[in-house]
């Protein structure tokens, strides 16, 4: 039986359970193909390349099943396929069968994670702006515990990290099946109903916005691949690079919830919090262009996370604010993509341009980029105002 809105604390729950058990698993892609299974590190960036490609897929079909099949059904088939890919992966995870059920984890959690997204839509009583804040927070933390746990559990053979990531996963479709059928609690007014096509003022403002967060995550993932040669270049160790991560964590940790806490304030002025945000991501990378000392590496990422922090989780808002109701999963679905697009790409980008050029050429690239799109972006939001007028 269909419930009217989902309870936050189950939603919350599951993006906790859900990023903790994918998380122990990302990070040790790359070192486990190079050192266990040896094979070369282009190798080990094909595969991570194809998930994220794949993944796109995943958020996509994700969007079009959440909205044109059933949420509640569409949830459950995206973590089945998570529970069995890691089954497998528990027994075999050699070479290809460890990277042929990565691809197909991937795949389920690309469903996942845009069903997530879409569902935060339909929490009641509560504001879509407020709901994507304490969602991206909690996304945080599961990945934090994620991450720790790999360090602990390791040790004792990666089919143990499989076996907890299956075990996260089949609790969370237990959360899931009896908690997530729910139906929409209808809250606006403006786009509940109306012709299938939105007005092109809105797909305008979605497709400006959209490439504006592919160009912040295409950044964003240098600092998951070059920016560590970089600083090792300059006599810092990995784990100087490691605790730079942990340093992003306690920045999102301490202040998310600060965010949150004024989420009416930003919900009204949410264009300017946008802005804001990715302004403050160009920012971090204006830093690199001169950092040599590595406090220059924590100022530089301090920064970026208060951007990533504003702005990441108001894209998901700003999108929501202007698609119907019976879109809510599908545009949620092309958010995750981009964001997974610009995770794929942006490594292989930042290899040519550093092969091409130069490490600075390549945060002056991230700099001018990134302001060119969100110039364009202020543009189109002139021009539907005045369309409007």
């Amino acid at each position: 039986m269909q419930k009217q809105g989902l309870a936050l604390k189950w939603l919350l729950l599951g993006a906790l359970i859900t990023n903790t058990g994918i998380s122990a698993i990302w990070p040790l892609t790359t070192i486990y193909m190079h050192e266990y299974l040896h094979k070369s590190l282009t190798a080990a960036g094909i595969v991570l390349f194809i998930n994220s490609i794949v993944m796109v897929g995943g958020n996509y079909l994700g969007g079009y099943l959440f909205d044109r099949w059933q949420p509640y059904r569409t949830l459950l088939t995206g973590i089945t396929i998570n529970v069995f890919a890691t089954l497998i992966l528990i027994f075999f995870h050699g070479w290809p069968s460890y990277a042929i059920f990565l691809v197909i984890l991937s795949f389920g959690n690309g469903i996942v994670g845009t069903s997530i997204t879409a569902f935060a839509t339909m929490v009641k009583n509560q504001q879509s702006s407020y709901v994507f804040n304490v969602l991206y927070f909690m996304n945080n933390i599961g990945i934090v515990f994620g991450t720790l746990i790999v360090g602990f559990v390791l040790p004792f053979g990666i089919q143990y990290i499989f076996m907890l990531s299956m075990l996260l996963f089949i609790l969370f479709w237990i959360v899931a099946a009896l908690k997530f059928n729910v139906l929409p609690e209808r809250k606006r007014k403006k786009y509940d109903k109306g012709p299938a096509q939105l007005p092109k003022q809105n797909k305008h403002q979605i497709i400006g916005l959209m490439l504006v967060f592919i160009v912040a995550w295409i950044i964003y993932a240098q600092w998951q691949s070059t920016i560590s040669a970089f600083m090792v270049s300059h006599g810092m160790t990995v784990k100087d690079y490691s605790f730079v991560w942990t340093f992003n964590a306690i920045v999102v940790v301490t202040f998310q919830p600060v965010l949150t806490h004024f989420d009416a304030f930003l919900y009204r002025h949410i264009k300017a919090r946008l802005n804001v945000g990715f302004l403050l991501f160009a920012t971090g990378f204006v830093v690199l262009i001169f950092a040599k000392e590595y406090w220059h590496f924590l100022l530089s990422m301090g920064i970026l996370t208060l951007g990533e922090i504003s702005a990441f989780p108001s894209v998901s808002t700003y999108v929501d604010s202007l698609v119907y109701e019976s879109q809510r999963g599908r545009f949620q679905g092309i958010v995750n993509a981009a964001a997974s697009f610009g995770r794929a790409v942006g490594p292989l980008v930042g290899a040519q341009v550093i092969a091409l050029s130069s490490y600075h050429s390549l945060f002056v690239g991230c700099v001018v980029a990134l302001v060119v799109f969100l110039l364009n972006f202020d543009i189109i939001l002139r021009r539907s105002r005045t369309q409007k007028l």
